[in-house]
């Protein structure tokens, strides 16, 4: 019997770990979809506070693993498979095996959508990149491309042209889902430009481990071309891991889990922290912030429980 399990071991849930390890909990952390979320495929971060030279994502979240085990934390390799919240205890099916909770703190983040190519996934963190708020700086005065046709799409686009000397935004349908008023500051943005009914077919660098340019297929007339490039952001949106908990834990149309207050879920005892809840900041900092919170509530709740 566990007092608290928490799914996920990027910044929320290593957070939580801290946390929770510090008031003599003991929790069990497992790994989840991606362990370390987010930051492990994240190369130099220079906006998490207190690191004035940077830090290597892979490093950053190691270390809040680190310091969560040194005050008792377990790591447990693997997925929640299974869940049963219907009841006290709480059931997790970790890779096969059953584990009794008192509480669990949902921390598994969302999962950037890519558009598939080997060439892209070799060069997330060298050029390609799902947040041009963590790594837009790294390309000051260099050309960017931006893939997406929605609102985030467009944002990503503005914000990006404070940087590159020039930004392309690819889409491969002729119409977009941005509204009205995003699509307009984009096209009224002079370092913008469009390509639509356009695809892009590969991604050149992964021999030099940075992105170098792409080549691009237009869908309607079949022209194929190449184009430089220095930054690849992807703006396609995000899958919040929340699949196992389907038909339990309420979420929204997307999946994101609806929060009923601080970090509380619509089930007693089950709390949510980081990406899978937010679908607006999506920051490193946010996340450890949620994951204190969680963390906290998870506290609170067992000491009014008699635990």
């Amino acid at each position: 019997m566990r007092n608290v399990v928490i799914i996920g071991s990027g910044c929320a849930g290593n957070t939580a770990a801290i946390y929770t390890a510090r008031a003599n909990l003991k929790p069990l952390v497992v790994s989840g979809h991606e362990t370390g979320g987010q930051l492990s495929m994240t190369t130099m971060v220079e906006n998490f506070p207190g690191f004035p030279d940077a830090i290597d994502g892979p490093i950053l979240v190691e270390n809040m693993k680190l310091q969560a085990q040194q005050f008792g934390a377990v790591f447990l390799p693997g997925s929640v498979i299974d869940a049963d919240l219907s009841q006290r205890p709480f059931r997790l099916n970790i890779e096969g095996e059953w584990t009794e909770t008192h509480t669990v703190i949902v921390a598994t983040g969302a999962s950037a959508r890519w558009l598939g190519l080997e060439s892209e996934r070799k060069l997330i963190g060298h050029g390609v990149s799902s947040c041009a708020t963590c790594d837009g700086f790294f390309y000051r005065g260099k050309k960017i491309i931006v893939i997406g046709g929605g609102d985030s799409a467009m944002e990503e686009a503005n914000f990006l042209s404070r940087f590159g000397s020039e930004v392309t935004l690819i889409h491969r349908r002729e119409e977009f889902r941005a509204s009205k008023i995003m699509l307009d500051r984009a096209r009224h943005n002079p370092k913008i430009k469009f390509l639509t009914n356009t695809i892009v077919e590969e991604i050149y660098g992964v021999s030099e481990q940075q992105v170098k340019g792409v080549r691009l297929r237009n869908s309607k007339t079949g022209l194929v071309w190449d184009q430089d490039v220095d930054g690849f952001f992807l703006a396609i949106g995000h899958i919040p891991n929340t699949k196992v908990f389907k038909g339990q834990i309420e979420t929204d149309a997307d999946g994101y889990i609806v929060s009923k207050g601080g970090a509380r879920t619509n089930i007693a005892g089950v709390f949510h922290a980081g990406d899978v809840q937010d679908r607006v900041y999506r920051q490193a900092i946010t996340a450890s912030g949620a994951g204190c919170m969680a963390a906290m509530e998870v506290e609170k709740f067992l000491e009014e429980e008699g635990h």
